[in-house]
């Protein structure tokens, strides 16, 4: 599978996806659009092991109910998420059996790797 969840109203992520180019046989979903749905995040989990590494710990919804504060279990990260798409991490991008989540520099690089090899 080659898919890139993002949200089209992002910068970084348009940058990122833009970055990535040609992406032959890439699916893009936006998740503003068309939300993740359980099994695509069961998916990501799969590949990740971990529902928390997915988690936008930058997301304003975070700060404003002060989750930092709580002591979240994987089942609160993943029942977030499928709640609310701005609490995951993007892009989040999956290539055959690999996952790259967020956009720090190293991990763009990485997908360009596995993309472009």
């Amino acid at each position: 599978m080659k898919k890139i969840y993002h949200l089209s109203t992002c910068s970084t992520c348009q940058r990122i996806i833009k970055e990535l180019q040609p992406l032959t046989d890439f699916e893009l979903q936006d998740i503003k659009t068309v939300p993740i749905t359980t099994s695509q995040l069961e998916e990501m989990h799969q590949l990740s092991n971990s529902f928390e590494a997915l988690f936008s710990k930058r997301a304003v919804l975070y700060r404003e109910r002060n989750l930092k504060a709580q002591n979240l279990s994987e089942t609160n990260f993943k029942e977030l998420i499928l709640e609310q798409y701005t609490f995951l991490k993007r892009p989040v991008i999956i290539v055959d059996n690999q996952i790259f989540i967020g956009n720090s520099k190293k991990v763009v690089e990485a997908a360009k790797m596995a993309i472009h090899p």
